[in-house]
């Protein structure tokens, strides 16, 4: 299987060289548990991820929860017929325990560190490897165990060769503070794209000057920017997708983020690719994160976005892009990354 050359970047305190998008496994969980995506084809996601790979893609971002197990299993199916010496990275996570017998019930946010243990057993034996690339914490737990606890959980874990890496997901720069007074953080994942850009004014500053990495997820705001959705999809979006009850979605909300990815096209067609390309390009163009889970669902979702890993936004681009969020009030946070920090 042969792989195409894509750029790398170092990722925080890691000795791993990622490329700057990743292949994000969250849709491809299927149905019937509390944050799917729908009814997904598996033959289809297995396709895409080895499409991913061929077309120079060197991680994966998956977790537990994505399909109560099920995404680790078609990454583990996916990659049983690549080489050894051209799979990627496995990115995944732990910290929230689902109920077998709900399958809609939000997961519990769980930090003991039995409970880790336990997951980090089973995420090894549904991915088939021997060693997990980065292990995550999810979310900050509700069951009262403090993050200093699970984070030396994380550490113990990673000493132990468990992990080769650890990161925490969706946690501030308060929890990320306490966290690192146990032990470095390595790599930081935070919500990041044009419409939810809070990360860059609130915690992108700590985790540049603590050196971890950053890998934003849905960058591409799960869908809306990729240039191809439109009010009719979103209202035929059915029951078991979580997107029907996201507030970016519908009403004002959604008109505001489609009107924001329409304006994208012109800047597009200058660098002759997607939108969906232009607007990833936005999220790693700033100094300080080093690259985007952009998820897939079949082989030509990947064509779609692949070219975010190397457009150059300039100046001007990004002037319009900063102009186009003001003109539309879509999304907040700070609407300007300074390339002059990145020298």
């Amino acid at each position: 299987m042969s792989m195409k050359s894509l750029p790398k970047r170092r990722l925080g305190r890691t000795d791993f060289d990622i490329t700057p998008v990743g292949f994000g496994a969250w849709a491809i969980g299927g149905p019937d548990w509390g944050w799917g995506w729908g009814r997904q084809d598996d033959s289809q996601s297995i396709a895409a991820i080895r499409h991913a790979v061929e077309r120079g893609i060197n991680w994966i971002d998956t977790a537990p929860v994505y399909g109560l197990g099920h995404s680790e299993e078609i990454v583990r199916e996916a990659l049983s017929v690549i080489p050894r010496s051209e799979r990627p990275l496995i990115f995944t996570k732990a910290g929230l325990v689902w109920d077998p017998d709900n399958r809609n019930a939000l997961p519990a946010r769980i930090g003991s560190a039995k409970s880790l243990r336990s997951e980090v057993e089973a995420s090894l034996k549904r991915l088939g490897v021997e060693v997990i690339d980065l292990y995550q914490m999810h979310w900050p737990t509700n069951d009262g165990t403090p993050v200093e606890e699970y984070w030396a959980t994380f550490a113990a874990l990673k000493a132990e060769g468990k992990v080769r890496a650890i990161g925490l997901s969706n946690h501030d720069r308060a929890l990320l503070q306490r966290a690192a007074t146990v032990a470095p953080v390595d790599v930081v994942q935070p919500p990041f794209s044009a419409i939810k850009r809070q990360f860059a004014g609130d915690d992108l500053p700590w985790v540049r000057a603590h050196g971890s990495g950053v890998i934003a997820y849905s960058p591409l705001q799960s869908g809306l920017l990729t240039g191809a959705f439109t009010p009719a999809r979103a209202r035929a979006l059915p029951e078991n997708d979580w997107r029907s009850r996201d507030e970016e979605f519908s009403g004002e909300a959604l008109h505001r983020n489609l009107a924001f990815a329409e304006g994208l096209r012109p800047i597009a067609a200058r660098h002759e690719v997607t939108v969906a390309a232009i607007a990833a390009a936005w999220a790693i163009s700033w100094p300080g994160v080093t690259g985007a889970i952009i998820g897939a669902r079949e082989p030509a979702h990947i064509d779609g976005w692949i070219a975010a890993a190397t457009v150059s936004l300039t100046p001007r681009d990004l002037d319009d892009i900063e102009d186009m969020l003001w003109a539309t009030r879509a999304g907040t946070g700070p609407t300007r990354p300074d390339l002059k920090e990145a020298a």
